[in-house]
């Protein structure tokens, strides 16, 4: 590999699931590995095999299917952890264990109770126990930004001299700012012996915002892998936003002097396709992927950019994907025209049968709108996966009423284990209404954590994408719902939600140590 060509380490299946609501069943997560691998990302964490029996079916599955990124699974320093890691990734054609251990005073003192030459001894076990199943070992020094730098140089030669070939230090918890983090980088590149004999990696968080500049200040020192996810997903404020990293090292490659595989057109769909299944809309300001990243109202800005598109924007629209994915399609289209589509989207359908729900779910749906996008799509691929859930509930009717100065009222009818229903309720609003009309019959006892809705593409006959969050007895769900009719998918996000909770199809997220 170059000297000046940067891994790209995606963690959207692995930290990123971990923020509170944002956990993907396996069919989910194998289409955003696919994503991953049309973008020509280097390497997919795809989870934490030892975390739940659900996480290894996860890292299994995507290592069997994904053949052009190394696949990896993350571990802690403990030989149960990388067993079961390796056995996830034995598919694999390129498998990473990727195992840490926590490096600084704090960590070392009150979470491990070890003292530090335990901590290297740890690491350097787990290292070759890991390096005895892989070729390709990556080691972590969890909190690296929190710990000694004589530390670090000390315990991450020992890890080199035991196989490991990626060196990551994190940012856990995003305390680092950008001068000091890639002054630490330099240090630790300059001062450990063999430190040419293994790739230095970053995995900034973004506490403070500065997970981005961080992670390129690194690489201005000489760190040659980026740990990021699509959208910045990730626990507290996230993490290194994979779409800002790549563009910035595209665009500014003048001065960073780098670059990196990335296929940039594949940004804005994959961007899209982890906000529809995780439920987390991207806001419009968001660098890159935000639906204003390109827009210009100011009328000196709109005159220049029609005059010479470089006085106001430095990167093209069309090079991340803008523009690029409308679906001419319509009522009139075919079934395969349809199919050759969904598999442009890496969108696979089970069998024939499904493929038919699908394709008559989409004619549905162009009687309703008269341009169907690919987001359309993947929304109305996810509302169909979601029907197929083994269904405690489903809605069979729906009419909501509110009018001003009148308390809106609400009609289901609904299955309840295969029984009919009909409810009505009152409530602040129509969806409020809608919501305490399922409940009166579910009965959940869970608590409603988030309702959202997203327009899914531009237009007042845009499908309306509804996430609720449902939370019960420490397990946290997303139901999904979409359709034209914002109250219906309203009701469909609230059952689905329901649906998951009863069926146990989502996990809820790991609580384990993570970098």
């Amino acid at each position: 590999m170059s000297e000046n060509r940067v891994v790209i380490f995606d963690t959207t299946l692995r930290d990123g699931e971990q923020s509170p609501g944002a956990s993907m069943t396996r069919d989910e997560k194998l289409r955003i590995a696919r994503s991953l691998e049309k973008m020509q990302v280097d390497v997919i964490e795809a989870g934490f095999a030892m975390a739940s029996p659900g996480d290894f079916e996860s890292v299994k599955a995507i290592a069997e299917t994904i053949r052009e990124s190394t696949i990896c699974s993350l571990s802690r320093a403990l030989d149960k952890d990388i067993d079961r890691a390796a056995e996830a990734l034995k598919p694999a054609s390129r498998g990473r264990i990727h195992t840490f251990i926590a490096t600084s005073p704090i960590h070392m003192k009150y979470k491990l109770q070890m003292e530090p030459e335990q901590v290297i001894e740890q690491a350097v076990h787990a290292v070759k126990r890991a390096r005895n199943q892989v070729e390709d070992v990556e080691f972590s020094c969890e909190d690296a930004g929190r710990s000694e730098l004589d530390f670090l140089c000390r315990i991450i030669e020992k890890a080199i001299d035991a196989g490991a070939r990626t060196i990551n230090i994190p940012d856990t918890v995003g305390y680092a700012l950008p001068h000091q983090f890639g002054e630490t980088i330099q240090q630790l590149i300059e001062r450990i012996p063999n430190s040419d004999k293994a790739i230095f990696s970053v995995h900034c968080h973004n506490d403070l915002g500065l997970a981005v500049a961080n992670s390129l200040a690194a690489v201005v020192n000489g760190a040659r892998q980026v740990e990021c996810t699509i959208n910045g997903l990730g626990e507290r404020a996230g993490n290194a936003s994979l779409e800002e990293i790549v563009m910035a090292i595209r665009t500014r490659g003048d001065n960073l002097q780098v670059d990196t595989a990335i296929d940039t057109r594949q940004i804005v769909p994959a961007s899209r396709l982890v906000s529809g299944i995780t439920g987390f809309p991207v806001q419009p300001n968001k660098a890159i992927v935000g639906i204003n990243a390109f827009a210009h109202e100011a009328g000196i800005h709109q005159d220049g950019v029609l005059k010479h598109r470089e006085t106001y924007e430095i990167m093209k629209a069309e090079d991340v994907g803008w523009n690029a994915n409308r679906m001419v399609l319509g009522k009139h289209s075919g079934r395969n025209a349809f199919k050759s589509r969904l598999q442009e989207l890496n969108i696979t359908i089970a069998d024939d049968e499904a493929l038919n729900k699908a394709f008559m779910q989409f004619k549905a749906l162009a009687d309703k709108k008269h341009e169907i996008y690919d987001e359309d799509l993947q929304a109305l691929v996810t509302d169909a996966r979601n029907q197929d859930i083994a269904e405690k509930y489903s809605l069979l009717q729906m009419e909501a009423s509110s009018r001003m100065g009148i308390t809106p009222e609400a009609q289901l009818t609904m299955t309840v284990d295969g029984k009919e229903a009909q409810i009505t309720s009152e409530g602040d609003g129509p969806v409020d209404a809608i919501f305490k009309a399922i409940e009166s019959v579910a009965d959940s006892g869970a608590k409603l954590e988030l309702y959202s809705v997203n327009a899914i593409t531009e237009g007042t006959d845009s499908q309306g994408e509804v996430t609720v969050r449902l939370a019960k007895d420490g397990q946290i769900v997303n139901g999904n719902g979409a359709d034209t009719d914002i109250l219906v998918a309203s009701a469909k996000a609230y059952i689905n939600a329901l649906n998951l909770l009863t069926s146990g199809i989502r996990k809820a997220n790991p609580q384990t140590d993570s970098v």
